[in-house]
């Protein structure tokens, strides 16, 4: 592992670890609980709510952080 005086680290993961990978938790947040029980018409409105509800959640630090910890990399 790199390190750059604490602000940035590099970690290499291995090709297949979505347990690793802090994505991975936002698109299940997004799947389990944004999108639940949507229905869409069509393709494109499914494309616009989940753009959407992945705005919103940038805008919910709580939610990006909880997918930072559950994928381990945070560091306390």
């Amino acid at each position: 592992m790199d390190s750059l005086g604490g602000h940035i680290q590099i970690a290499f993961l291995p090709p297949c670890a979505p347990d690793l990978n802090p994505v991975e938790y936002l698109w299940a947040w997004l799947k389990r609980h944004a999108l639940a029980n949507y229905c869409p018409n069509d393709l494109t409105e499914l494309h616009a709510t989940a753009r959407n509800k992945l705005k919103s959640a940038q805008k919910r630090p709580s939610i990006i952080a909880a997918c930072w910890m559950q994928a381990t990399l945070c560091m306390s």
